[in-house]
């Protein structure tokens, strides 16, 4: 919520600047419906979903499974568009799960079985939350149209907060958030992810849905498994075996495979 309430200071500026209004104002209905159904599902359950999976997960395993983005988005407009699956989907749909499995499993050294990485119960979350990324992009392109998109961010964390103020009321945690105020050292982290996060990733994420296929803009945005790799090994000090590696690899040139023609 922190990072959300930081957020809506920066696109605000930016909306100031370059549209001579700090908020969106001038937006229809349609899009304040959308894309506030939008900002609920992909940034407060989507991101409550990844968030916790990141603490149970880790960076690298959470961002592979994140690669199923395009995967369930391809699934989702099958089943509430009607737009029927390729033979290249399919088969790279199976890459993708491919290169998941390759990384979730492993030999277990007492009974010499393959066994899920960590428990079902977390690697749950990072599916969670790919489902309300994938959910929040559709959405997005089906309330946005023709509306300014750093706008149509606005919109969305605006409902974000709210729903997150919802979660934090119902669960008495607003104690936390005073307290994640004071610590200095996280706050500087927290304004820098706000700023690459919900404010420029999502922004750009947005204009790339408006001007292009979500599945195609889904499928540039899946590389953030193999980008966060040096990344996880210089600056988070995260061991990474070949095993993982390969597999995510595969899992992003599986979600390529997708929407080659």
């Amino acid at each position: 919520i922190i990072l959300l309430f930081i957020a809506i200071i920066f696109t605000s500026i930016y909306t100031s600047i370059f549209r001579g209004m700090p908020f969106p104002a001038d937006a229809p209905a349609h899009a304040w419906i959308w894309l506030s159904v939008s900002g609920f599902v992909g940034f407060v359950v989507g991101d409550l979903l990844l968030f916790e999976s990141l603490v149970r997960n880790g960076s690298r395993i959470t961002m592979l499974i994140m690669a199923s983005v395009p995967l369930i988005t391809g699934i989702l407009s099958y089943f509430v568009l009607n737009e029927l699956m390729t033979a290249n989907q399919i088969i790279g749909m199976l890459i993708v799960l491919a290169g998941i499995v390759l990384v979730v499993i492993k030999k277990d050294s007492m009974s010499g079985k393959m066994v899920l990485s960590h428990p079902p119960k977390d690697l749950m979350f990072a599916v969670g939350g790919a489902v309300g990324q994938a959910t929040g992009l559709i959405l997005s392109k089906f309330g946005m149209a023709d509306y300014d998109p750093i706008a149509s961010t606005q919109i969305r964390i605006i409902a974000a907060i709210i729903g997150f103020s919802l979660v934090f009321t119902i669960r008495k945690d607003w104690h936390k958030v005073k307290r994640s105020l004071s610590n200095i050292p996280a706050m500087k982290y927290i304004v820098l992810g706000s700023f690459f996060g919900p404010t420029l990733g999502v922004s750009l994420s947005l204009i790339a849905v408006k001007y292009t296929n979500p599945g195609i803009a889904s499928t540039l945005m899946s590389l953030t498994p193999i980008i966060i790799i040096p990344f996880a090994i210089f600056y988070l000090k995260e061991k990474m075996d070949l095993k993982e590696i390969i597999g995510a690899f595969i899992a992003v040139f599986g979600v390529a495979f997708i929407f080659m023609t």
